[in-house]
């Protein structure tokens, strides 16, 4: 029975002792098993660590061509508002002369011409001033000249080519009436707002008279919106005549375009904005037919 007794008490210790050391090997794999996962881990915050530094070394250096792009595009703005303010400044003092500026035979030729193409174009004989009707020239809300419009500047170019004029300076400056650009096709488009619109408008007018040979260092081209109406916006009548492009005629010589100036490139940028007024809303009005 002491000898039976003794049998069982060994067998207990040698099952305890077993079980014990299983349990100590789960424990030794359990931590050999999160070393490795830990040390996994290091390995891969070690690859992000290195990515980061490749990553920020790659946008230090972006900065850097960021900052001179930034002086460039500074420098040009610079010399682009002092055009602009030449050509504001012209402007002003065509519309204020109370005299015809131009010869007498070439006043007349032009209202001849104007008197031929009576549906597009009127002539200011007093300020040398050639105006086109919008509501004719242009599609609605559009800046693409309509055919026909394309043919009065075809005839146009000829005066402006002639000997003695071939030299003036030119002035193409586009104008809206007042009301806020509205129609969804004339904003896709990209002539978003009043500026936009009379802008590309003056553009087309003028890269229409160059097509026609008309030199492009004799013109300036701007845009006014609604800024320079000749009639009340408060009627259709009034909007009509707003909604214009006018060409003045300058008998200046006008200056060779500077080479360095023809050689310059802006910067290119992944994102450019596009910096405008916002046009006055009028909140009492109607949709316009030309937006």
């Amino acid at each position: 029975m002491r000898d039976a007794k003794k049998m069982l008490g060994l067998a207990a210790l040698v099952a305890t002792l077993s079980m014990t050391g299983c349990v100590s090997k789960d424990k030794y794999n359990a931590m050999v098993s999160e070393r490795d996962s830990l040390r996994t881990q290091a390995q891969a915050a070690r690859m992000e660590a290195d990515d980061y530094r490749n990553q920020l070394g790659a946008v230090t250096e972006a900065c850097a061509g960021k900052d001179e792009q930034i002086v460039a595009l500074s420098s040009a703005n610079s010399d682009l508002q002092s055009q602009l303010d030449e050509i504001n400044q012209k402007y002003a003092e065509v519309l204020e002369r109370a005299n015809n500026p131009l010869p007498k035979s070439l006043s007349d030729e032009l209202a001849a011409f104007a008197a031929a193409n009576s549906d597009f174009v009127e002539f200011d004989a007093t300020k040398g001033m050639v105006k086109f009707k919008s509501d004719v020239t242009f599609a609605p809300g559009a800046a693409e000249m309509t055919p026909k419009a394309k043919e009065v500047v075809t005839r146009l170019s000829h005066i402006l080519n002639a000997q003695g004029v071939s030299e003036y300076e030119l002035m193409v400056a586009g104008h809206t009436d007042a009301l806020p650009v509205q129609r969804a096709g004339t904003i896709k488009a990209g002539h978003t707002d009043n500026w936009f619109l009379s802008a590309h408008r003056a553009i087309a007018v003028g890269k229409c008279l160059q097509h026609c040979k008309v030199s492009p260092s004799r013109m300036a081209m701007v845009g006014y919106a609604d800024q320079h109406p000749v009639a009340s916006n408060m009627s259709e009548a009034g909007r009509a005549k707003n909604r214009r492009v006018e060409l003045l005629i300058m008998p200046v010589k006008a200056q060779a375009v500077s080479a360095d100036w023809l050689r310059y490139e802006r910067p290119k940028t992944s994102k450019q904005q596009a910096h405008h007024k916002d046009a006055s809303a009028q909140t009492d009005q109607g949709p316009s037919f030309n937006k």
